[in-house]
């Protein structure tokens, strides 16, 4: 049986911010998305643009009921879980209150950690920092592998993904946003000559949305 006090943590989740607004990588980019960032991240990513988003003792533990109301209060029907690392959490009451408000829900991870709670949609960013690569369970899992692209030597860190993800895993490059005046042209140049990769750009940056 638990504590009350482990029932009340594993009911709630650090949230360092939530908001409504337009998907702007990947296969769903475009698609209005309501996104729910959870605090907490080992994997260091030394061009993360949240870095705030690290240590998750910074940011309230909120329950999962209230974070899946306050999605609920916008038209859109699909929640996306990102971070931070948000499969360091285990996501199972998450998931269960968003899909009983209706949502459809994608989790954007390094795959660091298994997969927990009921996602429709996973997509795999893996990182080659700290020896966090993904653990083996996630790439069976992944619907979209999406490699960010910020020194030449990625892209074979990405076809070495490439070869472990099943055959309907959607593939994407993605310049990093910093380095993207000289990554674009390459990845443009890549995906010319292995085109069963496609080209992902953070097209929120580009409108000037969140």
């Amino acid at each position: 049986m638990l504590h009350a006090n482990q029932s009340i943590k594993e009911n709630t989740l650090p949230l360092m911010e939530a908001f409504y607004t337009i998907q702007g990588e990947g296969y769903h980019q475009g698609r209005a998305a309501y996104f729910i960032r959870l605090g907490g991240c080992d994997v260091g990513c030394v061009w993360c643009d949240v870095k705030e988003s690290w240590d998750q003792s910074k940011h309230p533990r909120v329950p999962v009921e209230e974070i899946a109301a306050q999605a609920a209060t916008y038209p859109g029907r699909l929640a996306v879980i990102t971070g931070g690392e948000p499969l360091m959490h285990n996501l199972e009451s998450l998931c269960s209150a968003l899909h009983e408000q209706g949502f459809t829900i994608n989790i954007e991870t390094s795959g660091a950690y298994p997969l927990s709670g009921s996602i429709d949609w996973v997509c795999l960013s893996p990182k080659k920092f700290n020896n966090k690569k993904p653990v083996d369970s996630i790439y069976e899992q992944a619907n979209e592998l999406k490699v960010v692209i910020a020194h030449r030597g990625d892209l074979k860190w990405a076809e070495t993904n490439a070869q472990r993800v099943h055959p309907d895993c959607k593939l994407y490059l993605q310049p990093e946003w910093e380095a993207s005046p000289a990554m674009l042209p390459l990845v443009i140049a890549y995906v010319k000559e292995h085109p069963q990769w496609e080209i992902s750009l953070q097209a929120h940056k580009f409108m000037n949305i969140p």
